[in-house]
């Protein structure tokens, strides 16, 4: 696989920056950037950073053969890359659905990912990562953020954390190129954070209890609550309640 790798100290947003460069023919562009003055989460959420402390970059690829009803599978994609190479440092790492990992109960990586499409197929895929490596305080409203830092008790090098991810990518990129779209879907599911027993969410109607029943190939989430209903959840159509 042809691979770019950009590295800038400061820009507004490694998306925006990959997003506006063109692409030479290569097979994956990476660019890293030591910090991000506009750096953003899903929908209007931003990506508290220092400086030089986390692994933050974009990652642009051109999937082949993967329809746009079955995007979901980039997603699923990324989230287990991320997992993988943080698997190296510590256990219990888990996929919070769509994307953000988690250890424990704590997040920390999430992932924004964008897509672009071409005579009605999926002309390239970017994720925009976030991996909190070194930062010791946080001090934004996050609810549960944490570190390798944090958890090891020593700081971790960023390029490292980087490498490994990018290795992972491209191992399941290259399973995704072989058709082996049910069984990312597979490792995807096994890793579901809280894929077993009820817990709290909280949709437009209220809190309730309800366990995980699974996640559809165009990336809804199912719940089945204790009324035995299952309910179905686009993205932001329900929360997880820590």
């Amino acid at each position: 696989m042809k691979k770019r790798f950009i590295y800038l100290e400061q820009t507004d947003s490694t998306n925006r920056f990959l997003r506006e460069m063109p692409s030479q023919g290569e097979d994956m562009t990476i660019v890293r950037a030591g910090f991000q003055t506009a750096g953003r989460g899903q929908g209007s959420n931003t990506w508290e950073s220092d400086a030089g402390e986390n692994l933050l970059m974009s990652i642009r690829i051109h999937p082949v053969g993967v329809l746009p009803t079955r995007q979901f599978v980039l997603s699923e994609v990324g989230a287990l890359a991320v997992a993988e190479a943080l698997d190296a440092y510590v256990g219990h790492i888990a996929l919070k659905w769509p994307n953000d990992i988690y250890w424990n109960d704590f997040k920390i990586s999430g992932t924004l990912i964008e897509t672009a499409l071409s005579g009605g197929g999926l002309k390239e895929c970017m994720y925009g990562i976030g991996i909190n490596v070194n930062q010791r305080v946080f001090r934004s409203n996050a609810p549960n953020p944490i570190s390798l830092a944090q958890i090891l008790g020593r700081n971790i090098e960023v390029q490292e954390v980087m490498t490994r991810v990018i290795d992972s990518l491209e191992s399941i990129l290259a399973e995704l190129g072989d058709g082996c779209l049910e069984k990312i879907r597979q490792a995807y599911h096994e890793r579901l954070y809280r894929k077993e027993g009820f817990h709290p969410y909280c949709d437009e109607g209220g809190t309730f209890m309800a366990e995980i029943k699974g996640v559809e190939d165009d990336g809804h989430l199912l719940l089945q609550d204790t009324d035995g209903k299952v309910r179905k959840y686009a993205f932001k159509e329900v929360q997880f309640i820590l």
